[in-house]
């Protein structure tokens, strides 16, 4: 009996082997940059995104191999459906969550592949715009504009009508475009953030208020681990004064240099080799419009100090 096999067994073991698990791997290593960036943009957290990628690789393995077409589409569904199962968990987590919430900054000079596709939602203060969007909304949004997607496979990806993916992604850009103004180049917001630092090293308020734009914004996400504002601060003075005191709470030692976070220049504070905070400016040609402060320890791991 140990050496007869049934016709239902070995036909699910020929299929399974169709195709080989080497070929598996590859063909996932190569998708893999891409479902990572579905799922950071969806779910604003690399760590939660690394964790669907890796869902998602247990479900390829596991699957009828086989019978899949085409294995880059069915390995995107597969993961945007994953992650919008986490974003519709995480939201209710979110609304508990002490202070602003803020995205999980990544990397971007470390992983060109994140911003390759197209640099669109991945800024943290789009990530921040899009996260108040439904789920569904906001993925067939990130399809669209991240990485181009027609209509019809976001329908098929969304189990959606077409009809209906339309009117999400333009549902999507209508509430984007009503809280989103005129942005500034790489060039010039790196000029800025450079005169920012400059200016609130200094402790220049009067410089530091001329580069900011009257109503700017300041969000602090320490997710009641570390000390930080609760609320945002808003308006011009009251940020510049804001600054000039959460700069005096770091330690002298500290070090300050410029990175590239979500595809735009970012500041990095660390101490020794801890990464203690990470702030992210969105100017307009009004001035510096919103100033996005990570320090909560738990999201800034993706970072280290080099």
């Amino acid at each position: 009996m140990s050496g007869h096999h049934t016709m239902a067994g070995m036909s699910a073991e020929t299929e399974a082997e169709a195709v080989p698990l080497d070929e598996a791997v590859r063909v996932f290593a190569v998708a893999r940059p891409r479902l990572f960036g579905i799922a950071y943009r969806i779910l604003g957290s690399a760590t939660e995104a690394d964790d669907v990628v890796q869902d998602a690789w247990i479900r390829w393995q596991n699957t009828d191999r086989s019978v899949v077409r085409n294995a880059p589409a069915f390995l995107a569904t597969t993961t945007t459906r994953l992650a919008l199962n986490v974003a519709t968990s995480a939201r209710s987590r979110r609304e508990t969550y002490i202070g602003p919430w803020l995205p999980e900054p990544v990397d971007t000079s470390a992983d060109p592949a994140l911003g390759a596709e197209r640099g669109e939602a991945l800024q943290l203060a789009v990530l921040v715009l899009l996260e108040k969007l439904p789920p569904t909304e906001r993925a067939a949004y990130i399809l669209r504009e991240a990485f181009d997607y027609s209509f019809r496979l976001i329908a098929e990806t969304l189990e959606l009508s077409e009809a209906n993916a339309r009117q999400l992604v333009g549902r999507a850009r209508v509430h984007l475009a009503s809280d989103r103004r005129a942005t500034v180049s790489h060039d010039d917001q790196r000029r800025l953030l450079e005169a920012f630092i400059a200016a609130a090293g200094s402790g220049d308020l009067t410089r530091l208020e001329s580069l900011l734009a009257e109503d700017v914004v300041t969000y602090s996400d320490g997710g009641g681990v570390v000390h930080a504002a609760r609320i945002p601060v808003i308006g011009r003075q009251r940020v510049a004064t804001f600054i000039t005191g959460v700069l005096k709470k770091f330690d002298p030692t500290d070090t300050i240099a410029i990175i590239e976070a979500n595809g735009q220049p970012a500041v990095l504070v660390s101490r020794g080799t801890t990464v203690v905070g990470i702030g992210a400016l969105d100017s307009t040609p009004d001035g510096i419009s919103q100033i996005l402060f990570m320090l909560n320890p738990g999201k800034l791991g993706q970072f280290r100090a080099s």
